[in-house]
């Protein structure tokens, strides 16, 4: 089993990761990593912070010569913007008079507020914060490493902001990452960089629709035998783990629910070398809680950001007066970067589903392994 935990908060000194369950001998590339983290920033639409901050991966456990140890890896991610509220988020005890008492409509600020007792909504909002997701994003990039050697590949683009949905779709990881929305549809991409443009002059926010992308996954992940075992179950907990993802749907189930059962199946067919292979991937590489072997494709739906430059009605916490949310700095549009944590979130599924079949103490006895269980089911 792998544990991802993250500690820190948006504007603290930085964010603190541990990744535990990693077998020994994965190799370790920084430039790797910290390019994850980058790509996490990026994306037309995305605030003023991202200016500020320069993500880095400082290793501070788990990692020794090159390789994972098979011990619990620890990073820590900086925050630069620290330095900026170094007075509001003091650690002593002393008190805080910026404190927040307006809860923004949409996000975890009340009822976070009412759960924990709080009367100052930063203590909810700094944690609630995406700023969270850098952690997970940098052990994404560990994680991938590993997937690597067992031939997966992961990319993600955006297929739809607001009303405008792409008609080309892209499968080249390289040039997706050099598009500004991460779209492969440069016609549609003008479309969606005017329409967040035109939510920029009205204060507002803009979600949409992301499609994730697992390339070269083996049949045989997960199992049908209980609820929580069955992959599809999992990988949409983790997807629906990220701050302002709302749907999720695995191949084109939306489509298939119009038609006949006769019309979306995936049929299967056999030629001696190849094995068994489909000529559709409608179920978007899982039947029955089970990767088949096809493309592994899982499709967002993002919330548009509910932190506004014009914002909506609240009620002040304290004196319980009506009045307008709280402002914080934030994003106008974050889909291509929701599409990056979503890597991510796919990346932990899929590793732990690999070490749950092929063993999970060093690299080299699960490439063994896996590349007979190959060997087998081409037969």
């Amino acid at each position: 089993m792998i544990r991802l935990l993250t500690a820190g908060e948006s504007h603290g000194p930085g964010l603190t990761v541990i990744l535990d369950g990693l077998p020994a001998g994965i190799p370790y590339d920084s430039e790797s990593v910290d390019r994850e983290l980058s790509r996490r920033q990026h994306g037309y639409g995305r605030g003023g912070r991202m200016r500020i901050e320069k993500d880095k991966v400082q290793v501070l456990a788990g990692i020794r010569g090159g390789r994972t140890t098979g011990a619990p890896v620890s990073f820590f991610i900086a925050n630069m913007d620290h330095e900026n509220w170094r007075a509001v988020m003091d650690l002593g005890k002393t008190r805080i008079a910026d404190q927040v008492t307006r809860p923004r409509p949409g996000h975890a600020d009340l009822s976070g507020a009412l759960k924990y007792d709080h009367a100052d909504l930063r203590d909810i909002l700094e944690r609630a914060s995406a700023r969270e997701t850098a952690g997970r994003v940098a052990a994404g990039g560990l994680l991938k490493i590993f997937l690597r050697e067992v031939e997966v590949e992961i990319f993600s683009q955006t297929i739809a902001i607001a009303g405008i949905r792409v008609r080309k779709r892209g499968e080249s990881i390289q040039r997706l990452d050099r598009s500004p929305l991460r779209c492969r549809d440069v016609a549609r991409e003008r479309m969606m960089i005017r329409l967040i443009d035109r939510a920029r002059t009205k204060g507002d926010t803009l979600g949409g629709v992301t499609e994730i992308t697992a390339r070269g996954v083996c049949p045989g992940l997960g199992s049908h035998v209980q609820f929580d075992r069955r992959l599809d179950g999992r990988i949409g907990m983790a997807m629906l783990s990220i701050p302002s993802v709302k749907g999720i749907e695995i191949g084109d189930a939306w489509e298939n629910a119009r038609h006949y059962g006769s019309s979306v199946q995936d049929e299967i067919f056999y030629r001696t070398g190849r094995g068994f292979f489909r000529k559709t991937n409608r179920g978007g590489g899982i039947e029955g809680g089970i990767t088949n072997g096809l493309p592994l494709v899982v499709r967002l739906a993002i919330k548009p950001i509910p932190t506004l430059a014009r914002p909506l009605r609240s009620v002040d916490l304290k004196t319980k007066r009506p009045a307008l949310g709280h402002r914080e700095r934030a994003d106008l549009c974050a889909v291509p970067a929701v599409g990056v944590i979503a890597e991510t979130m796919l990346a932990l599924v899929l590793a732990e589903a690999y070490l749950e079949k092929f063993g999970q103490d060093c690299l080299a006895d699960i490439k063994a392994s896996y590349r007979r269980y190959c060997r087998r089911i081409k037969k």
